[in-house]
């Protein structure tokens, strides 16, 4: 059996509280807009569910750099938060004044408090239970539509660039990317080694890259001006979609024999969630056998659009169930509920798991990994 120390292993499904550290550098003379622009922010996200508590701090060694902390009762109020149309638009005011920012996300492990200080209420949420094992890596995905249509000329596209160079600086270095189409939605999921905004800053100035994005800009659902900063960071805030859960049966072997496949769930409205989150609980599960199929699992998910790369050691079609990520008909039922029925039918057969799998299984474009990855 995997021992838990050899398991690969993250998540913001184990209902731990939330830290999020933003770091800030801001525009020389923009303290003053900065700090009204906080207070109509501040006011705004104290009202968001989950969210329990937030603090501004300024620099005593540098005035122009700042930091907020906010803490929340878990991650997934959170992702939903940071996510949405409502963050975009809440977040405008401080674009202006910020010339650089980073965010850091951690589940509370420990605490310690003065006795004598220690507030009457107890902070909401738990503690995580464990420290998790990782391997390095930073998993994150992008995903965003086209026009109908113009589906095989973006295939076509984004399977042709030139990789830009893995390494980015001394700590960071792309690892893989694998990008895949699901009808007109394309998912480009991302592995780093190191620093993750760093090195997506490092592929965005790539001429390789720019050159593959200005080519597809005629094609995308929602417009775009790359050279317009603001246009696109509203872009690429909206086609995020944040790794979930990730889960590994030890260290990646490399192994040739080991195929990766990206499957789509339509879920129900409002099912997005709940669907991530019974799919991270069963993956968990089969990482604790041996003869799973199944090397590795990464959920990504934000609103309704699940999205789940695995890795797998025997062709997709050998066990439907567990390449879907359900393990018996108890599973099964639960997961027929959280789908759109129109989209997945009906699962009550062997023929319809197999026909489901086949559209699940999103069409994979490159899959490319650095030389000593």
């Amino acid at each position: 059996m995997t021992t838990l120390s050899e398991r690969i292993s993250q998540s913001a499904f184990d209902g731990s509280r939330l830290r999020v550290v933003l770091l800030l550098d801001l525009q020389d003379g923009a303290q003053q807009q900065f700090l009204e622009a906080y207070e109509q922010l501040r006011n705004q996200v104290a009202s968001v569910p989950g969210h329990i508590t937030d603090q501004l701090c300024q620099s005593i060694e540098n005035p122009s750099q700042w930091l907020i902390t906010s803490e929340w009762e878990s991650a997934p109020p959170f992702l939903a938060w940071v996510n949405s149309e409502e963050h975009v638009k809440m977040v405008q005011p401080l674009h202006s004044c910020v010339r650089n920012t980073r965010s850091l996300r951690f589940s509370v492990l420990r605490e310690t408090s003065n006795v004598a200080a220690r507030t009457p209420e107890p902070l909401k949420g738990r503690f995580q239970a464990n420290p998790r094992v990782g391997d390095g890596v930073v998993r994150h995905a992008l995903t965003f539509t086209v026009k109908p249509g113009s589906e095989p000329m973006v295939a076509d596209i984004l399977s042709g660039y030139t990789s830009p160079a893995a390494r980015v600086d001394a700590t960071t270095r792309l690892r893989r990317t694998s990008l895949f189409m699901y009808g007109n939605r394309v998912v480009r999921a991302i592995e780093v080694q190191g620093d993750l905004v760093a090195a997506l800053r490092h592929v965005s100035q790539q001429p390789e890259v720019r050159a593959v994005e200005e080519a597809i800009n005629p094609y995308l659902e929602q417009d775009r001006d790359l050279n317009d900063p603001n246009s696109a960071r509203v872009f690429f805030t909206r086609a995020a979609l944040p790794a979930v859960h990730h889960v590994a049966a030890g260290q990646d072997p490399g192994s040739s024999e080991i195929a990766r496949h990206a499957l789509y769930y339509p879920a129900k409205p409002g099912c997005g969630l709940t669907l991530a989150k019974m799919l991270a609980h069963q993956d968990e599960e089969a990482a604790d056998d041996p003869a799973c199929p199944v090397h590795s699992s990464t959920i990504f998910q934000r609103d309704d659009i699940v999205v789940r790369l695995i890795d797998l050691r025997a062709p997709l079609d050998r066990d439907p169930l567990v390449s879907l990520g359900v393990r018996g008909d108890r599973k099964l039922a639960v997961l027929r509920r959280l789908l759109d029925g129109d989209v997945a039918g009906g699962l009550t057969t062997e023929r319809e798991l197999a026909h489901f799998l086949a559209r699940a299984d999103m069409d994979l474009i490159t899959d490319r990994r650095a030389p000593d990855a």
